[in-house]
């Protein structure tokens, strides 16, 4: 896996570390088979795990070894291009960037892609703009990626839907599945600590400040390289083991409103501390924009007609998340006390 240079490392500013910081304990990740032989046990298994962390692993996903090995060689052999070609790799809006996380003022230890997923069926990542001979290769494989894992996003999704028991079973996949659903693919590169050759035990930096994602799901899969951690029920932190094998599933704000609050949108962060370098590649499955979002009426039923968020739209939840910093709580602009 790539190391950046000495030069392309000082590019990048030191954000704010947890000194001396100790990891914290290995987090209970929930395991769910997509390949068991009953549907709907895995069902069941993914709303517990839904209900508890907001976040779980798959097995069983069927994308091939091959495709993973692909995508993380395409990833590497990226991120040790050029500074230059790199910036210049995908145009914009979306494309590359390093340090800076959102236009808030969060930074991090972290040098990124982010791509516009196009609709199924057709090409899937957009781009602006003529790409770069070099990035064409890179965007060919994360194509083939973006197919399988968006196949899967939407059988998690009918999961969740028939563990709910919702009675249409596209009532979430449907949501990520239209042409002009709103998704996007972001590879992730945490370069190794700059100071583990000097100091045995440095400070942790922050790869990636704590958050939630805005949107649906999440589905992210990275190197075996340690690194991402959630914030459990009663607040503390607990590191996820690597796992490069198998996908991770996040929860995101919207279907924590979907399901009046029943789901939880699982706060996360990744800190570095490795003499590795760490990947992640992570599908963000949203709905389309003006799409109107509010708690499902069957959820709101079983929480006794308590009607925990306000309706509003997509656009107007995304633009709003962009206007926060990171560790910010996006949700409680629309609870529907403050409606």
């Amino acid at each position: 896996m790539v190391v950046l240079a000495k030069g392309e490392l000082e590019q990048i500013a030191l954000p704010a570390a947890v000194q001396k910081a100790a990891a914290p304990p290995l987090a209970d990740v929930p395991e769910v088979d997509l390949g068991g032989c009953c549907r709907a046990a895995t069902a069941r298994a993914v709303v517990a795990a839904c209900e508890g962390h907001g976040f779980f692993k798959v097995t069983g996903h069927g994308v091939p070894a091959a495709l993973l090995a692909r995508v993380e060689a395409a990833a590497a052999a990226f991120f040790a291009m050029p500074q230059l070609e790199k910036e210049a790799a995908a145009g914009s809006p979306f494309g590359y960037g390093s340090k800076r996380i959102g236009c808030n003022g969060d930074l991090g230890w972290v040098e990124y892609l982010l791509l516009g997923v196009a609709a199924a069926g057709a090409a899937p990542l957009s781009v602006h703009g003529e790409p770069s001979p070099s990035f064409c290769s890179f965007r060919d494989v994360l194509n083939e990626y973006v197919v399988a894992v968006r196949a899967m996003a939407r059988e998690v999704l009918g999961l969740m839907a028939e563990g709910l028991g919702l009675e249409e079973e596209d009532a979430l996949a449907r949501l990520v599945s239209r042409d002009d659903s709103d998704t996007m693919l972001r590879v992730n590169h945490y370069p190794p600590h700059p100071e583990r050759e000097r100091e045995p035990e440095p400070g942790r930096l922050t790869g990636f400040g704590e958050h939630t994602d805005p949107q649906i799901i999440s589905v992210l899969r990275s190197n075996d390289t340690s690194g991402l951690e959630i914030s459990l029920r009663d607040g503390t932190w607990a590191s996820v083991p690597p796992d490069r094998s198998s996908f991770f599933v996040n929860v995101g704000d919207v279907l924590q409103v979907l399901t009046n609050g029943r789901f939880r949108s699982v706060r996360h962060r990744v800190m570095v501390s490795s003499a590795r370098p760490r990947v992640s590649v992570i599908f963000f499955a949203g709905p389309p924009p003006w799409e109107r979002l509010a708690p499902l009426p069957w959820l709101v039923a079983e929480d006794g007609g308590r009607r925990r968020y306000r309706e509003f739209t997509w656009r107007e939840y995304k633009a709003s998340a962009y206007r926060t910093k990171l560790a910010e709580n996006r949700l409680c602009y629309f609870e529907a006390e403050a409606h």
